[in-house]
């Protein structure tokens, strides 16, 4: 493999292809309802890709021109060793970014680490700012962790510190205003999700459905927002919040179908290579990471690029899960 990174690759419409979405681990210590069942059946270790299985993943990736590597599970914090992982990836020649998605439970240990590690840029999963309904939404979790997680990410000095929060009709749709003061005040970006229908959970989906745009007015009637041409590299739209560096973002598959310029592939933990979030189609990776095959890794890139689809059919109103794998087990 050259030192030196290729182009981009482009798939068949023709869209370039920068940014890889690598999964450690399906493991999570929380159980968000909308992520995955109460009682989830992880993979036995040796379903997993190792460590140095994954940084050969990267390692041809980055070759063949990917430029962004985002680190997801699960939750990646979990995975044994994954700061080794994180600096041999982050060092590759010719990527330009590493970055991470995280629940925060394990960041008030580990955000120094991190940054030292090379991870230029961190997003923290925050849908409530209420102890209570965060631990009825996660099952299991502890506010206090997560925020004390922002707070040594904040201290850590990433280059951006991002909030994710799904958006959930009658469960958050009330905390909205008070979840983007909480960001202003750390000084970190926020981004509103639409929920998406990934897994079959528990046929609630449709009753929480939150429009990103019935979101956004709620925004509005208390902060002058202005609309911007900003993108962190991602499918959010940003707004400016007046008088601060925050930033207000919208992921909206639903109401706003951004595939036509999706840029992102992603491989599971198991070596699962998916073209799209949305569907099942998927090229498989283990085999050839297993034989140290660089070349078989580079093919199974050519074929997800030529199989990936124009865009998902996410339905809002569906009660059905449309992909039947959880997020968790695709990687965020």
């Amino acid at each position: 493999m050259s030192t030196l990174a290729a182009n981009p690759p482009t798939d068949r419409a023709g869209r370039t292809v920068s940014y890889l979405r690598l999964s450690v681990t399906d493991r999570c210590d929380l159980r968000c309802r909308y992520c995955l069942p109460e009682q989830p059946r992880f993979l036995p270790k040796a379903q997993i890709l190792t460590l140095e299985q994954l940084l050969l993943i990267a390692q041809v990736f980055v070759g063949r021109g990917i430029t962004k590597i985002r680190i997801t599970g699960g939750e990646p914090l979990a995975r044994r060793n994954v700061i080794w992982l994180i600096e041999r990836i982050a060092a590759l020649p010719g990527l330009a970014e590493t970055v991470l998605t995280t629940n925060g439970t394990r960041l008030a240990a580990m955000a120094d680490d991190l940054r030292c590690a090379g991870i230029a840029r961190i997003n923290v999963s925050l849908d409530t700012l209420d102890a209570a309904k965060f631990t009825r939404l996660t099952r299991t979790g502890d506010l206090a962790q997560v925020t004390a997680g922002l707070a040594a990410a904040a201290a850590a000095g990433f280059a951006a510190i991002r909030i994710n929060t799904v958006l959930m009709n009658g469960f958050n749709d009330d905390e909205l205003t008070a979840l983007v003061e909480f960001a202003d005040q750390l000084g970190a970006d926020i981004s509103f999700i639409e929920e998406m229908p990934l897994g079959d959970i528990d046929g609630s989906r449709p009753h929480r459905y939150l429009e990103a745009g019935a979101a956004l007015a709620i925004l509005h009637r208390r902060f002058a927002l202005t609309e911007t041409d900003y993108s962190s590299g991602g499918p959010a739209r940003y707004w400016q919040l007046a008088n601060s560096p925050t930033r207000v973002g919208f992921i909206a598959p639903h109401s706003r179908n951004f595939c036509a310029s999706c840029n992102r592939l992603r491989i599971t933990c198991t070596g699962d290579l998916y073209p799209c979030l949305g569907q099942n189609g998927r090229v498989a990776l283990a085999a050839a990471a297993a034989a140290g095959d660089r070349q078989a890794i580079s093919d199974a890139i050519d074929r997800a690029l030529a199989n990936k689809p124009d865009g998902h059919h996410f339905a809002a109103a569906n009660a059905g899960a449309q992909v039947l794998r959880y997020m968790a087990t695709t990687g965020g």
